[in-house]
C-alpha cells in the first residue's frame, strides 16, 4: 500500500516530484520522501505523516537536481517508524543508490537472514533492504545487471525505482502484480516520468506513454530510454482489488479505466443481487462509482445518504468512552432527510473485518431508515493478501470463519450480499481501455498490449489462489489491522 513517483531530465525535479507524491497520497499517509540527484551526489528528505507536511518549500528548494524519486508510504513489512521510510538511500562500492518501492517480497526474511549470517547490518526492518542489500554483493559490473541479480532471488510483488548520480530504473515484478505506467512531458520529450497512477501524470501535465510491463525494466540515463526483460516470462496476475478499491477512480491501470470499472462492478451487484428499495447510497469515497453503476441498472435513485469528512487528523482525542461509534463519526455523517422512513441499499467495496459495517447501520437506523440492505461490490474477503495490501491475518478476517447470513446478523443489516469472484472478473475486463499516447511509446520502445483478461489477475484474498507461494518464516512480523 504504497506509491511511487520518479522523473529524469527536468531542472524542476523536486518540485514535480513532490506533485506526483501529492497525487498518490492516497496510496500511503504514513511517511513520504523524495531523493534527487544532481549528477554528482544524491539528497535525501523523508519525514513521517503527509506529503504538504514533510516537504514545507524551503525544503523543496533544498533537494537540486533533474533527476527525483519519491515514495508514501502505508507500512505492510516493517512498523510505521522513520527509520523504515522510503526512499531508502545508500553509500556502497559502486557509488550513491536510492530505492524506493511498491509491493512485499514474500521472502523477504529468510533473505534477511542469509545475509545477517554473512556480515550484512540492516538499518531497518523493511523488506526493501534487502534488495540493496543484494546488489551490494552482486558481482555484476552494469548496475540494471546488478538490479536483475538481486531481484532474480526475491519473491513477491514489487514496482520499483532506483536513482544513482547518473540514471533512474523502473521495474516491475514478472507477474505484474502492484501497477507502474510511463510517461513524458510535452515540450521536453526527454524528461520521462514512472509512477505507481497516472493521476500523477495529469496533475503534472505529463503525457501517459503506456504501462510499464510485468517482467519489464526500463532504464534512463544521458543515452535516453530504453527498454529491457531481464526475467523469465510468467502468467500476469495483477491486483484485482486496484480496481475494486486502492486505486484513485480517475486512474487507469493496465489499460483499464478504475472509474468504469467500479461502475461496471455496481451494474454487474444489482443485476446479480436485488433488492428491492427507495434509495441506494454508498459509503464514500470508495463506494461512489459502484453506487452510481447500481442505480443505474436497478432504477433506484441514487442519493448522497452519508457525508464523508476529508479533515479527519491523524490522530484524536476521544472525549468520552460513553459517545458510541465516535471513529465513524468523525469520517461519515448521515443526511437524515435522505434516509427518514426510507428502504435503503448501501453499497460499498468490501468487509474486512465487519466492525465499521456494523457501526454504519446502526448509524443509518438511527437517521431513520426503516430498512438497510447492504450490498458489497466484491466477492467475501476471507484471505490474506501478502503482495502489498495490508489485511488482517485470515482468522481475523470475518468472511474466513462466518457464513453470509452470520455476517449478515452481526452487522444487523436486512439483508447482505456479494458480488460473485466471475461477475467481479467479467465487470473489470469489460470497461474501456485507455488508448497510449501518439499510438504508443516514442523512442522505438516496442509497444505491446497490456490490457488484462480474466486469467490475468490476482484475486487471492478472495479465491485463497495465491499466484506466489508463501510459507511464513518463523521470524515473520504480524501484519497490522485494517479496519473497514
Amino acid at each position: 500500500m504504497c506509491g511511487v513517483f520518479g522523473i529524469y531530465g527536468h531542472p524542476e525535479a523536486a518540485n514535480l516530484t513532490y506533485l506526483g507524491l501529492h497525487a498518490l497520497q492516497h496510496r500511503g499517509q504514513e511517511s513520504a520522501g523524495i531523493v534527487t540527484s544532481d549528477a554528482e551526489q544524491l539528497s535525501l528528505h523523508r519525514g513521517m505523516g503527509h506529503v504538504i507536511d514533510v516537504f514545507p518549500p524551503e525544503q523543496i528548494a533544498r533537494l537540486r537536481g533533474s533527476a527525483a524519486i519519491g515514495h508514501v508510504r502505508y507500512s505492510t513489512a516493517g512498523g510505521s517508524f522513520l527509520k523504515n521510510a522510503q526512499p531508502i538511500a545508500v553509500d556502497y562500492a559502486r557509488g550513491s543508490l536510492a530505492v524506493a518501492h511498491n509491493g512485499n517480497l514474500t521472502n523477504a526474511e529468510a533473505l534477511r537472514e542469509k545475509l545477517e549470517e554473512r556480515g550484512s547490518i540492516f538499518q531497518s526492518v523493511s523488506d526493501t533492504e534487502v534488495i540493496v542489500h543484494l546488489m551490494a554483493i552482486s558481482r555484476a559490473r552494469q548496475l540494471e545487471e546488478r538490479i536483475a541479480d538481486a531481484l532474480r532471488q526475491v519473491e513477491g510483488a514489487y514496482s520499483l525505482l532506483f536513482l544513482t548520480g547518473d540514471a533512474m530504473v523502473a521495474v516491475r515484478d514478472p507477474k505484474g502484480i502492484r501497477p507502474l505506467c510511463l510517461g513524458v512531458l510535452p515540450g521536453n520529450p526527454e524528461a520521462h516520468v514512472v509512477a505507481s497512477e497516472l493521476t500523477s501524470f495529469d496533475l503534472i501535465g505529463a503525457e501517459f506513454v503506456r504501462d510499464v510491463e510485468p517482467g519489464e525494466m526500463l532504464i534512463v540515463d544521458r543515452r535516453g530510454l530504453r527498454s529491457s526483460r531481464p526475467f523469465e516470462p510468467s502468467p500476469q496476475r495483477s491486483c484485482i482489488f486496484e480496481y475494486v478499491y486502492f486505486a484513485r477512480p480517475d486512474s487507469r491501470i493496465d489499460g483499464v479505466s478504475v472509474y468504469e470499472a467500479r461502475k461496471n462492478l455496481g451494474r454487474a451487484l444489482a443485476r446479480e443481487r436485488p433488492v428491492e428499495g427507495d434509495v441506494v447510497i454508498p459509503v464514500p469515497d470508495s463506494g461512489v462509482p459502484a453506487t452510481i453503476g447500481y442505480s443505474d441498472e436497478s432504477r433506484i435513485p441514487f442519493e448522497m445518504g452519508l457525508v464523508r469528512s476529508h479533515y479527519v487528523g491523524r490522530t484524536f482525542i476521544e472525549p468520552q468512552q460513553s459517545i458510541r461509534h465516535f471513529g465513524v463519526r468523525l469520517k461519515l455523517n448521515p443526511i437524515s432527510d435522505t434516509l427518514r422512513g426510507k428502504r435503503v441499499i448501501v453499497v460499498d467495496d468490501s468487509i474486512v473485518r465487519g466492525t465499521t459495517s456494523r457501526k454504519i447501520v446502526k448509524m443509518l437506523r438511527d437517521a431513520g431508515a426503516r430498512e438497510v440492505h447492504m450490498r458489497i461490490s466484491s466477492p467475501p474477503t476471507a484471505w490474506p493478501c501478502f503482495y502489498g495490501i495490508d489485511t488482517p491475518t485470515r482468522g481475523e478476517l470475518i468472511a474466513a470463519t462466518h457464513s453470509v447470513d452470520e455476517i449478515n446478523q452481526y452487522i444487523t443489516s436486512d439483508s447482505l450480499a456479494y458480488l460473485s469472484l466471475e461477475s467481479m472478473l467479467g465487470a473489470v475486463t469489460s470497461a474501456e481501455p485507455r488508448r497510449a499516447a501518439n499510438g504508443g511509446a516514442p523512442h522505438s520502445l516496442p509497444v505491446v498490449p497490456s490490457r488484462p483478461d480474466q486469467q490475468s489477475f490476482c484475486h487471492a484474498c478472495w479465491s485463497g489462489q495465491y499466484p506466489i507461494e508463501f510459507t511464513p518464516h518463523p521470524r515473520q512480523r504480524p501484519t497490522r489491522l485494517l479496519e473497514r
